[in-house]
């Protein structure tokens, strides 16, 4: 098989649609609560309300655009068409005059997502060979963690370009999103063996039906999940660095390199030893990240907490996707892939609301011993779950 960079080419352009994608999405979002309370005069709880019920909502729709792609046994077309929807409303943001208008097209934003994750995790599985599936998913998740990371930084040098404009800074990520389209020329559906008979199971939200394996991790990432607060949460505990404004977005490019230079990396490794062992050390990653964010008030130590922060992501983003994908039958893949992106998405906005809670009346650091203590709950419930997990 042709190869591109030693990728196979789906995946080598999958990567470059969420390359695209994310630098299109996070130079919009990233300006996003500035637009609203500034331009729009929405009140900051506006904010929280809106990011909220827009993860919710993507949470739900992974499962059933995961359910219906397997019913129909096609994977681009649905990816394809929650990219679009996303991305068209980039362009219509420039139009906004009520920050309402602005709820009703992140919830849009989100139904795209929705409607593209599973499909697209499910095809860059059926693009490869189970040895390198590890790697192909690392790759994936770097090129999206890229994106994310330039998008922002490519706004702050826009905007005063663009005389402080967001409406225009919004046009000009709508015009990177079709980017992230037009690499879907590139990316074929794989066709399904013969003998592979489409599932006739009526859309549930039940895991009834998967294995006792797939179940229990499920499970043990959804526990662990409830003692992950969201990365924006976390970032405030820059503010012990006085870096005149510049802390948050300075340890937000320190976790995604760590990120992104690692990914790859532990991707292969867990082709080698296996996915279990690398997660196990990504969870304990997760937990000492946060000790040390907890214990050391220090800019040296936030610098080190968000470095093994990036390392967590490194070994877990990819390689849970990866875990899914031979935990779950083949006839239910994006099904698997849905519920895995569900139970990471509502555990987050779980962990979020209480994280956010603790630490608005008793402190960072009692937010993050809660964060440990949910998280080691979660990593003893993995460790327990059955050894076939391999």
């Amino acid at each position: 098989m042709r190869r591109i960079f030693g990728l196979v080419p789906n995946v080598f352009f999958l990567g470059l649609v969420s390359l695209f994608n994310d630098f299109s999405s996070e130079m919009v979002y990233s300006v996003m609560p500035a637009f609203l309370t500034i331009v729009l005069g929405a009140p900051p709880i506006f904010v929280g309300l809106l990011e909220g019920f827009a993860d919710a909502l993507a949470s739900f729709l992974k499962i059933f655009a995961g359910w219906f792609s397997d019913r129909i046994g096609k994977r681009k077309i649905l990816s394809v068409f929650g990219y679009s929807l996303s991305t068209a409303t980039r362009l219509v943001l420039a139009l906004v005059t009520n920050f309402w208008h602005v709820f009703f097209l992140r919830a849009i934003d989100r139904v795209g997502k929705g409607l593209r994750d599973s499909p697209r995790d499910a095809l860059l599985a059926e693009s490869v060979e189970k040895q390198e599936i590890g790697r192909s998913f690392g790759y994936h998740r770097a090129m999206d963690t890229i994106g994310g990371t330039l998008g922002p930084l490519a706004a702050v040098l826009l905007l005063p370009i663009l005389s402080g404009n967001y409406r225009s800074l919004f046009i000009v990520g709508f015009f990177f999103g079709i980017l992230a389209i037009l690499s879907f020329v590139f990316v074929k559906d794989i066709p399904k063996k013969e003998s592979q008979t489409l599932p006739r199971v009526p859309f549930t939200l039940s895991l009834k039906g998967f294995s006792r394996d797939f179940k229990f991790y499920i499970f043990a990432v959804f526990i662990f999940g409830l003692g992950f607060m969201p990365i924006s949460l976390v970032l405030l505990q820059s503010k012990v660095m006085d870096f005149n404004g510049a802390a948050i977005p300075l340890m937000y490019f320190i976790y995604s390199l760590s990120f992104v230079i690692f990914a790859i990396p532990f991707g292969r490794l867990s082709d080698k030893i296996g996915e279990r062992k690398v997660l196990i050390l990504g969870f304990l990653s997760a937990i000492v990240a946060y000790a040390v964010l907890a214990g050391f008030n220090s800019p040296a130590g936030v610098v080190a907490g968000f470095v093994i922060f990036g390392l967590y992501s490194a070994m877990t983003d990819g390689v849970q996707r990866a875990l899914a994908s031979k935990l779950a039958a083949a006839e239910k893949l994006a099904t698997g892939q849905g519920f895995l992106n569900a139970a990471i998405g509502i555990s987050s906005l779980l962990a979020g609301l209480a994280g956010g809670a603790i630490w608005t009346f008793w402190g960072s650091a009692a937010a993050f011993v809660y964060g440990i203590a949910l998280m080691s709950i979660g990593l003893l419930t993995f460790v327990n779950t059955p050894q076939r997990i391999v």
